[in-house]
C-alpha cells in the first residue's frame, strides 16, 4: 500500500520540483530577453528569417539566459531570504539546494552555448555567453553591491538580446541592432528605479545601494523623469535614421507619451502605488514599442513588394 501511494505521488511531486526549476529561471524576464531577441532576428532581414535559425537561436538565448538567472539566484540566495518580494524563491524556502541548482544552471547554460556555436554561429554563442557572464558575474557579484548605479551600467547585459538575435541571423553586429540596444539599455533605469521606489526599505534592509536608498526618493523620481525623456528621445532615432517609418514613429510617441505621463506623475503628483503602476506600465511599453518595431518592418515589407 505504502509503495502505490509512492507511486501516486511521482507526477505530482515531479510536476512541484519542474515548477520549482521553472522558477529558478526567472521566467518573466526570460520571455522578455527572448522576445527582443526574436525581434532583433526579424528586423535584420527583410523576408523571413530561416526557420532553423528562430527556433535554435530562441532556444539557445532562451536557455543561457536562464542559466544567467539561476546563477543570479544562487549568488543572492542569502539577500532574497531577507526581502519581500523574493523570499518565495525555490532557494530560499529550500525547495531546492546549491548543488542540484548549480548544476541546473551550468547544464542549460552549457546546452544553450552549444546550440548556438553548433547551430547559429560561433559569435552568436560567445556573445550571449559575455552577456550571460556580465549579468550574473559582474552585475550580480560586484556592481548591484557597489554603486547606485548599478543598473545604469549593468542594463547593458539585458540591453544585449536584440544585438544577439540580429547576429544570430546575420553574423554581425550592425549600427540598427546597436540603436535595439541603446532603447533598452535607456530604457532599464526609469524601468526598474520605479520598482525600486516602492521597494526602497527592502533594499535598505539589505544594505543594497539602489538609488533610492543612497539618494532618497524624490532625486530617484527626478532621475526617472529624465531618463524617461532621454528614452523618448532614443526612440526616435530608428524613424531619423532610416531604419523604421511613420507607422513606428507615431507607435513610439504614444507610447513615450504615455510613459511620460507616468513619470511626471511620479515627479510632481506621487501617490501611494504609482511607482508600481509605472513600474507595470514599463514593461508593456517596450514590449508594444518593440512589436510596432515589428509592425512598421514588415508594413515597409509588404509595401514595397506591392
Amino acid at each position: 500500500m505504502r509503495g502505490a501511494a509512492v507511486t501516486q505521488n511521482l507526477p505530482a511531486q515531479a510536476r512541484a520540483r519542474l515548477a520549482d526549476y521553472y522558477a529558478l529561471c526567472k521566467p518573466r524576464v526570460v520571455m522578455l530577453i527572448t522576445f527582443t531577441a526574436i525581434v532583433g532576428m526579424l528586423l535584420a532581414v527583410p523576408g523571413m528569417v530561416p526557420p532553423g535559425v528562430l527556433i535554435w537561436g530562441s532556444v539557445g538565448i532562451t536557455l543561457m539566459a536562464a542559466s544567467a538567472a539561476a546563477l543570479n539566484q544562487i549568488l543572492d540566495r542569502q539577500v532574497d531570504a531577507r526581502m519581500a518580494r523574493t523570499k518565495q524563491r525555490p532557494l530560499v524556502t529550500g525547495q531546492l539546494g546549491m548543488l542540484e541548482s548549480g548544476l541546473f544552471a551550468a547544464l542549460i547554460g552549457a546546452l544553450g552555448f552549444a546550440l548556438l556555436y553548433a547551430l547559429i554561429n560561433p559569435l552568436t554563442a560567445w556573445l550571449t555567453l559575455f552577456t550571460l557572464v556580465g549579468y550574473a558575474g559582474v552585475y550580480t557579484l560586484y556592481l548591484k553591491r557597489a554603486t547606485p548605479q548599478n543598473i545604469v551600467i549593468g542594463g547593458a547585459a539585458g540591453a544585449a538580446p536584440p544585438v544577439l538575435g540580429w547576429v544570430a541571423v546575420t553574423g554581425e553586429v550592425h549600427a540598427h541592432a546597436l540603436l535595439l540596444f541603446l532603447i533598452i539599455f535607456v530604457w532599464t533605469p526609469p524601468h526598474f528605479w520605479a520598482l525600486a521606489i516602492e521597494r526602497r526599505d527592502e533594499y535598505a534592509q539589505v544594505d543594497i545601494p539602489m538609488l533610492p536608498v543612497t539618494h532618497g526618493i524624490a532625486y530617484t523620481r527626478t532621475q526617472v523623469l529624465l531618463y524617461t525623456l532621454l528614452l523618448v528621445a532614443v526612440t526616435l532615432l530608428p524613424f531619423a535614421t532610416g531604419m523604421s517609418g511613420l507607422p513606428y514613429l507615431f507607435a513610439a510617441l504614444a507610447l513615450g507619451g504615455g510613459f511620460l505621463w507616468y513619470a511626471l506623475r511620479l515627479r510632481f503628483a506621487p501617490v501611494p502605488g504609482l511607482a508600481m503602476r509605472t513600474f507595470g506600465y514599463s514593461i508593456v511599453y517596450l514590449m508594444a514599442l518593440f512589436t510596432a518595431l515589428l509592425a512598421d518592418h514588415y508594413f515597409a515589407v509588404w509595401h514595397g513588394g506591392g
